[in-house]
């Protein structure tokens, strides 16, 4: 398959970050570009859902960034009795 260089623009924090996760995992920063192209063709969209959130997940989402009517929970609190089905 011919291939086509490009330029785009990214948050170089963000950047930085990612290309880290992708080295740890074994993938450049340019193979995963390619990815996300390729399932994008696939899905014949975007390969995820990207939707804005209704009233209640802000709200909630609010909540914690003020640090009101959330609690930390870990993975022991989660296997706990307390949150078995």
């Amino acid at each position: 398959m011919a291939k086509t260089q490009t330029t785009i623009r990214v948050e170089e924090k963000d950047y930085l970050q990612a290309k880290e996760i992708l080295k740890f995992i074994g993938m450049s920063y340019s193979q995963a570009v390619n990815m996300f192209n390729r399932m994008v063709v696939l899905n014949q969209g975007m390969p995820f859902e990207a939707r804005i959130p209704n009233e209640l997940t802000m709200a909630s989402m609010n909540d914690v960034l003020a640090g009101v009517n959330c609690e930390e929970i870990t993975i022991d609190l989660l296997e706990s009795d307390r949150y078995a089905t």
